[in-house]
């Protein structure tokens, strides 16, 4: 019998993570987060309860891995932006790169936003895990303008693009994209140099 190749295992592993998500979200939709356990999680997506907790090791695990995720990916991609590169600069490259690699699975996020509405303490995580998100993309916009990272400016930008992100990944359409980075250097444009605290 021929060995799986490491491709066909990677996959198989994305697969039962995917299920494992799917799952979760749903019964946490159903009959709510407390209500819900691995146990549940494990019988829903056809795999055991060991595999459930190897992939996700606790149950806020899974309901924060899909937003921890994206904001990791979108932070690596600030943080490590090529010298020269501006921070918009850097957003716009990592969304047409991410929507291309990810473009986005309409019943998932859909499925999401369910869980999250009929879970109010999964929605206040989800939020404070944004504003965490919206913090560094302050603190790495304010560097760049030479502003302090909780100035008016910076946060208000960071604030802006991560509403415009969002919306962008409800819509991932090449004019969808086109329009967001040119509101967002447009809105950038009338911030007066220097700080504005």
């Amino acid at each position: 019998m021929p060995r799986m190749t490491e491709g066909a295992r990677e996959r198989g592993k994305a697969r039962r993570r995917e299920a494992i998500l799917r799952a979760a979200y749903q019964l946490f939709a159903e009959r709510g987060f407390e209500a819900t356990t691995i146990a549940d999680i494990a019988d829903r997506a056809e795999v055991s309860a060991r595999t459930v907790t190897l992939y996700f090791p606790t149950k806020l695990d899974l309901a924060t891995s899909h937003l921890a995720e994206f904001t990791d990916r979108l932070g690596h991609a600030l943080n490590h932006r090529e010298p020269g590169t501006t921070t918009l600069e850097a957003l716009e490259r990592w969304l047409r790169a991410d929507l291309a690699e990810n473009p986005g699975d309409s019943e998932f996020d859909a499925l999401w936003e369910t869980m999250l509405d009929r879970n109010p303490q999964l929605r206040a995580v989800a939020n404070s895990r944004l504003t965490e998100a919206i913090q560094e993309g302050a603190r790495i916009f304010a560097a760049e303008r030479g502003d302090a990272p909780d100035d008016f400016g910076p946060r208000m930008v960071a604030a802006t693009a991560a509403a415009v992100v969002c919306e962008l990944y409800l819509r991932p359409t090449e004019a969808h994209l086109d329009a967001a980075m040119s509101f967002l250097a447009a809105g950038i444009a009338t911030l007066p140099p220097g700080q504005l605290s």
